[in-house]
């Protein structure tokens, strides 16, 4: 069944409105809005990094009751310059620049407060938001809870390799490092090279792990290496190069911070089977977060199911109310 088909979902809309924001360092990030100009403002933060907004994300919220803003963060989607470009510059692309475009996102639309969605790379970005600036979040919704923290990174990239090891000997052969050695920092500086056929070496080689990690999830089928050539391509670049600072992020401080969310109502959606990202830290965030309510679907992983959609969709339905 496809997205558009999905019976939970809403039907496709278009957005109403639509620009390109400045935010300084020579980035422009791509932004829209659909549904209804008066309603319940809400941000979709999608995941990766470097993903990009999907349209379908617009059908997750009933057009009439809320103003979903979709955006590309920067380097990927539609947003300029894109990391597919070896000259793109990376080093104005981090956790808090990313924060910083968030916040000049919801001034330049002219929004109090918005509840916030995020999945996977984009529950991290969120919290990093939210704790910054609990003022501006009414709620939070998040599905396939990540925090990014290095430990996090390191079964991610090492860990579940004991579950796929010739996937993982494979892939720590492409970096060109030693079994204890820095995986995703070699994959970073690859994706660096000078030479494109090592860049894009790296590339297909970060793919084939990623999609073998997913490969047990119903419905998987190679949602990484089947993207198009520049998408795959800024994904990469921008995941090695997050990943190999730990997203500029205090080990843990995403959690230990939770606290600073007390006020705002939020809900956790999980996947039990989740080998990329176990569920233990949607627990321990849950834990620091008494206001949030942690839902762990037992039937599916970081993909999601019809279970999680549903749960995600019916957190959006009451936050509507």
């Amino acid at each position: 069944m496809s997205e558009s088909e999905d019976p939970l979902r809403y039907p496709a809309v278009e957005p109403y409105n639509s620009g390109m924001l400045e935010v300084g360092d020579g980035n422009r990030v791509y932004w829209e809005v659909s549904g209804n100009p008066r309603g319940k403002p809400a941000l979709v933060v999608h995941g990766g990094p470097g993903s990009g907004c999907r349209p379908s994300y617009r059908q997750l919220f009933d057009p009439q009751r809320y103003r979903v803003v979709l955006f590309d963060q920067r380097g990927c989607g539609r947003s300029t310059p894109h990391a597919s470009d070896p000259a793109t510059d990376l080093r104005h692309n981090t956790t808090w620049h990313l924060v910083a475009d968030m916040e000049r996102l919801r001034a330049h639309l002219g929004v109090e407060q918005w509840l916030l969605f995020g999945v996977s790379w984009g529950s991290t970005l969120l919290l990093a938001y939210a704790e910054t600036h609990p003022e501006r979040v009414s709620e939070a919704v998040i599905s396939a809870v990540t925090t990014t923290r290095r430990s996090e990174i390191d079964w991610l990239y090492r860990g579940v390799g004991k579950f796929f090891p010739e996937a993982w000997e494979r892939f720590r052969a492409g970096a060109g490092v030693e079994t204890d050695g820095d995986v995703v920092g070699a994959y970073a500086r690859l994706t660096e090279d000078p030479d494109p056929a090592v860049r894009q070496r790296a590339v297909l080689d970060w793919c084939a792990w990623e999609d073998t990690v997913l490969s047990t999830e119903a419905g998987a089928s190679s949602p990484y290496g089947s993207r198009p050539d520049d998408a795959r391509t800024a994904l990469v670049r921008i995941c090695a190069h997050y990943f190999s600072h730990g997203a500029w992020l205090e080990e843990g401080a995403l959690i230990r911070d939770a606290p600073r969310l007390a006020d705002i109502p939020g809900v956790l959606v999980h996947g039990r089977q989740d080998m990329g990202s176990p569920p233990h830290t949607a627990w321990e965030l849950s834990r620091r977060w008494p206001s949030a309510r942690l839902s762990i679907a037992s039937d599916t992983g970081h993909l999601g199911s019809v279970r999680t959609l549903r749960e995600v969709c019916d957190a959006l339905r009451e936050f509507a109310r």
